[in-house]
């Protein structure tokens, strides 16, 4: 569908596939040379939903009162959209930018199972090699002390799950005094994990934005503490960029309800700061748990990237907002998610932000539909999106 709509405005198109049934999508506006290109980085693919919870079809796209509704309409089919609606609307206009101008749906972010854009990095580099980009993960509006902010995400957290085998003697349950219960060894375990807090300390990313909220330097506990008295909404947002965290997520052990388990595994999602290492994390990891008879194992280690902050690309997000919202200023994030970006910034050094504007719907609002129910996205913020792709492109590699 996306390939057809843009060839309808000249915009040539590929289709990528590891596998026929998840294609990745790579639409491209040729440079006529010597200029830096920008890559519009989305995808197409979608959490769950539960119709019972929805009060629409969650598949509908169905448009009420000015916002379309629908699973993955503000993660990210929006985007989606608005980057087609740019690419395509720039190309009817003649638009020839300097650098190549790229658009790219992947198939696979949600689950991460190698069909989008780490595949594309690997086996198709040249598709999406890129100096610039935008992705997902900032763009919210939001008023703290008085101040418009537009939240740019320049950064972005590790994704460090880890699992937990604990040991034990399996046993008849009717005798529980013969057997040595892995299950109930790993309870104070979790809840070690549960009441630890970890030092508190202050990123470049958001040392920026709490100057910008104080307007003045602070250290990271009075930055949270000057969050929580401002807003519930700005604590909630800063506080799991302070440190790394850590939450138990998935717990098994004995197949059958008469059977002691002799062994029960934790995993742990864990989320490092970036530039923290697991090697450096790791001892303090195994301090706050004790001993014990147990395992402790990495799951994966993904992520945990930034980009620097002064770019022609933030100029470029900077000078929209300056134009759109001239009272609001752009401040620097870290995701405490995940996302494509660092994909992009691992494989070639690509400068990539998280920014999709959003002034009509309330951002407290939207990060409680992201993955939830009756999730959808306002129309004005649609239009919103694509105007500020068709700025950024031209200001970018114009």
């Amino acid at each position: 569908m996306l390939r057809d709509y843009l060839a309808e405005s000249g915009v040539a198109s590929e289709l990528y596939a590891k596998v026929p049934e998840r294609a990745n999508l790579v639409a491209r506006l040729p440079g006529r040379g010597g200029g830096p290109s920008l890559l519009l980085l989305s995808h197409t693919d979608t959490v769950v939903a539960d119709r019972s919870e929805w009060q629409v079809d969650p598949w509908s796209g169905e448009l009420r009162d000015g916002e379309v509704w629908g699973r993955g309409a503000l993660d990210m089919k929006g985007e989606v959209a608005a980057s087609a609606v740019a690419i395509a609307s720039l190309a009817r206009e003649g638009f020839e930018p300097a650098g190549d101008l790229i658009f790219v749906a992947a198939a696979d972010e949600e689950v991460g199972d190698g069909y989008g854009l780490p595949w594309l990095c690997e086996e198709h580099p040249e598709a999406v090699r890129a100096d610039y980009a935008l992705n997902e993960g900032g763009g919210e509006r939001i008023e703290l002390a008085g101040r418009a902010l537009y939240l740019c995400s320049t950064a972005e957290k590790m994704s460090s799950p880890f699992r937990l085998r604990v040991h034990g003697r399996a046993g008849h349950a009717s005798m529980p005094g013969i057997a040595d219960n892995a299950l109930t060894k790993a309870a104070p375990l979790i809840e070690r994990l549960a009441a630890y807090r970890p030092e508190l300390r202050l990123e470049e990313e958001a040392d920026a934005l709490v100057q910008t909220i104080a307007g003045q330097k602070l250290g990271a506990e009075e930055a949270l503490a000057l969050a929580r008295e401002l807003d519930p909404y700005a604590a909630e947002t800063l506080e799991p960029l302070l440190s790394l965290t850590l939450s138990p997520t998935m717990i098994s052990a004995s197949g059958q309800r008469n059977v002691i388990p002799s062994t029960c595994e934790v995993v742990v999602d864990c989320r490092l700061l970036p530039g923290q290492t697991q090697a450096e994390v790791e001892p303090l990891l195994r301090d706050v748990l004790g001993e014990g008879d147990y395992d402790f194992e990495w799951i994966e280690g993904r992520g945990g990237t930034r980009s620097p902050l002064q770019t022609p690309l933030w100029d470029a997000v900077a000078g929209f907002v300056a134009e759109a919202d001239p009272e609001a200023a752009v401040v620097p994030i870290c995701v405490a998610g995940f996302t494509d970006s660092h994909w992009l910034r691992e494989s070639f050094g690509t400068v990539v932000y998280g920014f999709f504007p959003m002034r009509t719907m309330d951002a407290r609002l939207a990060s409680r539909l992201i993955h939830s129910a009756d999730e959808r996205a306002h129309v004005e913020d649609l239009e919103l999106g694509a105007e500020c792709f068709r700025h950024v492109a031209r200001a970018v590699c114009g």
